[in-house]
């Protein structure tokens, strides 16, 4: 199989490396996420000029109308420099979720805006935590747990229960004096919200049960979240190589002796299955068969998360001390690839999920 990239592919992919490089560096980002709202809507306008925000979005509504493959190459770049800004959430999940759900005319509305950077869209669904939203004559009230990106929201999807017992899909303003939101850093530096929806007016978005249609934008999400976590470990091994050749010990750079070497080698050996994982999961995110997509993803979050705790752990241990310090670039990889391990259910969830959707698919003995 060819997993070579195109010209135009490859030239996307030097862009964003060329911006992050040169408008994100590792100084910036920490003053972004050191001031309010810890996200920088200068370096949004900066995306929507590059184009990459219009990447997941249809021609027809001034988007580029590209895929899965080109995202992951944007968040590749993008995991390296360890963007705080809304893409996953404003500019992946969001758009592939109205492209699925809304109307023709909720679309027109919506899509070139958050192609240009105008607007933030984010999708509210995960609610585990607290009570379900709940739907009663076109209102919501409810909580919404951990909220990625949406004190920064102009719009929020917000999925709920219905009078049917099915899962609805509701647009809701931010700015509505009937929707609460308490935004605060993660552990990673991104930002979330809690939602607190007390008899908010809402607006149906799509007809009947969208549960399907959620799980499928949630699934490109996944994929994307995959090609940034192999961005970040590529970047951490390359940071980590050149460590050992410069730290000296014993006369020698510490890179020479064979134990660290054999500990580089294994960790290479994660980051390459990851990677290969990662276009497996972007070649499969959008496939229309439920149960095999889910698989396919499944596999891909187990590998990907088993390495990003090994290369991770081992990238701190080879530094030292000094792996673990705010000044050092390294310690927020760290952070970032424990948090992906846990995005979108952790290592076992989906270790389980393989396991049951296997044995459903699998013909009885």
């Amino acid at each position: 199989m060819n997993f070579d990239y195109s010209e135009d592919q490859r030239a996307l992919a030097d862009t964003v490396q060329r911006f992050v490089a040169r408008e994100y560096t590792f100084e910036k980002r920490r003053a972004i996420r050191d001031a309010e709202p810890g996200w920088s809507r200068e370096v949004w306008q900066g995306l929507a000029d590059l184009g990459v925000l219009a990447l997941n979005i249809d021609e027809d509504y001034g988007g580029l109308g590209y895929g899965p493959q080109e995202t992951g190459l944007v968040m590749g770049a993008f995991g390296a420099g360890l963007l705080l800004e809304p893409y996953l959430a404003g500019a992946v999940i969001a758009p592939a979720l109205i492209r699925r759900t809304a109307s023709a005319n909720f679309q027109e509305r919506w899509l070139p805006n958050i192609a240009t950077g105008e607007s933030i869209v984010v999708l509210a669904h995960a609610d585990a935590r607290n009570e379900p939203v709940t739907e009663i004559g076109g209102n919501l009230s409810g909580r919404k747990a951990v909220v990625a990106h949406g004190g920064c929201a102009d719009l929020l999807l917000v999925s709920a229960r219905t009078a049917d017992g099915g899962t609805g899909l509701f647009a809701v303003t931010s700015g509505a004096e009937s929707v609460h939101l308490r935004d605060y850093p993660t552990l990673d530096g991104q930002r979330a919200a809690d939602l607190v929806l007390s008899n908010a007016p809402a607006t149906r978005v799509g007809a009947g049960d969208t549960a399907h249609a959620i799980e499928a934008a949630l699934d490109i999400g996944l994929a994307a979240l995959c090609a940034e976590a192999v961005g970040i470990m590529d970047a951490t091994i390359t940071a980590t190589t050149d460590y050992l050749k410069t730290r000296q010990q014993f006369g020698q750079p510490i890179g020479r002796f064979q134990a660290l070497q054999h500990r580089m080698a294994d960790m290479l050996l994660h980051l390459e299955q990851a990677r290969s994982m990662s276009y497996l999961a972007a070649m499969h995110c959008t496939d229309e068969d439920t149960a095999a997509r889910q698989r396919t993803l499944s596999a891909a979050k187990v590998t990907i998360g088993q390495a990003c705790r090994f290369i991770a752990q081992n990238a701190v241990q080879l530094h030292g001390g000094m792996g673990m310090s705010d000044e050092l670039i390294l310690s927020h990889w760290f952070k970032r690839l424990t948090v992906i391990e846990m995005t979108f259910g952790d290592t076992d969830f989906h270790l389980q999920r393989f396991a049951t959707n296997l044995s459903q698919a699998s013909p009885a003995a």
